[in-house]
């Protein structure tokens, strides 16, 4: 943990920038540990009965901090408890007493710098053990490119002291041996990471914040190669942003965090985890059952249609259940976990007014990443963890699956004949493909696995006989996905996208209205991107301005934040300085073929 002359600068220095943003109470800078819950705009005592709407990632992490603090807690889902993280069976696909095939909302992965949802997992009892038990780390990741492919292995040492030139030497190792990248446009990328990775929280939100990804990075100038390997790979690829629409601060906390972890430091855990079986099985169902055991009540198909608001306060929410009929749920305190495409239609001209930051949702911008599932009759275990397939249209990633579950595929899912699962997420459907000439959402069901299947046998060294159809046994895609191949194609399960400036329209967990929380991974929180670990931080968020609210006498839930090594905290401090100054970091160039600085 930090002494306490470290963690005092870097308070000093959060509020500081958080009153240059209007946002006290928001997390915008990390310290190696847990923080205190951001204190709450209420402060009038009130009872203990609360109401979630939503019970994904954000809504199900309130209930359990709330519920274990004995709160009465109901939770409200329009349509399957678990959201995004939610496992989807395929219907009728079971046989001979087996289960349906398992598909998937998009495959799961916890990187190591994941800290509140695994904390989270914990705490979820599971056979002898734990939910988080079920986490199984993968050793290597592999990137197709073009008919090659690049294995990366996922532990890593600086071999020495930690100083930004260290982390710039093993990158550059490790990218010069693996890509065809020139190597001056390697030192330049480089460089550019360095430079984030040196910036002090002011230049973060002040400058990073509001510039696109691909002009910090200089996409446009740089080779194909460049883009293909070391822009849209990292970015459309793994967080379904395109580099143009993305913010450098977002961008750049991903690459910082995945750096650090691969490198074993601060308290991360191994850099790629995966579950060790289908989502709802090994987590999300124990976690409603434990939840259950706590007295949470859940009631599903239940849509909320309205805030009634008067006298400052929401004093019902507006519901229609399962068969239809309209009623009102009144509960203390009200918690909107759905996503933020779902709440805003909710948000009346007075609920706007009492709190311009609901009203500036509707600035907020969402894109598509969905899952596609190909079941195989012989096991295809392409690389011992994440595949990223480099240069595919469509900015494809998958997982074989059945090397890390601990049951025996075929004897446990379909009709006995499908050994394996490709797991594959697609993360750009507005690119053309390579088949068929569309874009993903032209296209149907079926022209989407071809088009993914084409892209990916031709990203893979040998890949037309490493997956031929004669093994393809079926397939899925998401069902969130609907009127493919129209013009009325949709998606009911967007992803919000971090483009620049953004951070200024996303509200924190806490509203001007003293009982109404927002517990959603657009809530303003460390990780600063639509994942898992941030609608669990907005969760513990929420509950703990309930808390606030209740008067509670009850320990706060933890929040963790991202790492960052006490031996930068001058290096950041100056950043600062400079930034104050009008100067560049010192590691930020002006010309893009620089080799290296020291």
């Amino acid at each position: 943990m930090d002494d306490n002359n470290t963690v005092g600068r870097r308070r000093f220095v959060t509020g500081a920038m958080a009153t240059v943003a209007g946002a006290a109470t928001s997390p915008l800078w990390g310290t190696q540990g847990a923080r205190a819950a951001a204190p709450s705009l209420v402060g009038a005592a009130a009872g203990r009965n609360v109401a979630i709407f939503g019970a994904g990632m954000g809504g199900l992490s309130a209930a359990h901090e709330l519920a274990e603090r004995g709160f009465q807690v109901t939770v409200y889902e329009r349509k399957t408890l678990g959201g995004k993280s939610r496992s989807i069976p395929v219907p009728g696909t079971g046989a001979g007493g087996r289960q349906d095939l398992p598909g998937e909302h998009g495959f799961r992965f916890f990187p190591g710098f994941y800290q509140n949802l695994p904390d989270t997992m914990s705490r979820i009892p599971f056979g002898s053990g734990t939910v988080r038990d079920n986490l199984v780390a993968a050793t290597l990741e592999v990137i197709a490119y073009k008919g090659k492919e690049l294995r990366v292995p996922i532990p890593g040492d600086v071999g020495g002291v930690l100083t930004p030139e260290a982390i710039r030497d093993y990158l550059r190792t490790a990218l010069t041996a693996l890509t065809t990248v020139p190597i001056l446009q390697i030192d330049f990328f480089l460089s550019k990471l360095i430079t984030f990775v040196t910036s002090g929280p002011r230049r973060r939100l002040g400058q990073w914040e509001n510039m696109a990804f691909s002009d910090f990075i200089k996409a446009d100038i740089m080779s194909q190669e460049y883009r293909d390997l070391l822009v849209h790979m990292f970015t459309a690829s793994l967080v379904a942003a395109q580099p143009d629409k993305a913010n450098t601060r977002t961008m750049g906390l991903m690459f910082e965090a995945l750096i650090f972890s691969g490198l074993g430091l601060g308290p991360y855990g191994p850099p790629d985890q995966v579950l060790n079986g289908p989502s709802s099985d090994v987590w999300i169902t124990p976690w409603i059952n434990h939840l259950t055991s706590m007295g949470v009540q859940f009631k599903v198909g239940w849509t909320a249609t309205g805030l009634d608001y008067s006298g400052g306060r929401i004093t019902g929410v507006r519901v229609t259940d399962p068969s239809g009929a309209a009623g009102t749920v009144t509960a203390d305190h009200y918690v909107a976990a759905m996503p933020v495409e779902r709440l805003q239609p909710l948000l009346t001209p007075a609920l706007k007014s009492a709190d311009p930051a609901l009203a500036r949702l509707g600035l907020l911008e969402t894109d598509w990443m969905n899952g596609v599932m190909i079941y195989l009759k012989e096991p295809r275990p392409i690389a011992e963890g994440h595949l990223i397939y480099a240069a595919t249209p469509w900015a494809l990633t998958s997982i074989s699956q059945a090397q890390f579950w601990s049951n025996d595929f075929a004897a446990t899912y379909g009709d006995g004949r499908a050994t394996d699962c490709l797991s594959l997420d697609l993360s750009d459907w507005n690119t053309p493909g390579i088949l068929f000439g569309k874009t993903a959402k032209q296209c149907t069901r079926p022209q989407i696995v071809q088009e993914v299947l084409a892209q990916v046998r031709s990203a893979l060294p040998g890949g037309a006989a490493m997956l031929p159809d004669s093994i393809v046994h079926s397939w899925f895609v998401d069902p969130a996905i609907t009127g493919e191949g129209t013009a009325a194609v949709a998606n009911e399960e967007p992803l919000l996208i971090n483009t620049p400036s953004s951070w200024s329209n996303r509200p924190g967990a806490t509203t001007r209205i003293p009982n109404l929380f927002l517990a959603a991974d657009y809530v303003r929180n460390s990780i600063n991107l639509a994942t898992m670990e941030g609608g669990n931080e907005a969760g513990r968020m929420a509950a703990n301005a309930i808390m606030d609210a209740a008067r509670s006498s009850a320990t706060r839930a933890r929040l963790f934040e991202l790492y960052l090594p006490r031996e930068f905290d001058a290096i950041y401090d100056s950043d600062d300085i400079r930034y104050l100054l009008g100067l560049p970091n010192r590691f930020d160039l002006l010309s893009p073929y620089w080799p290296g600085r020291t």
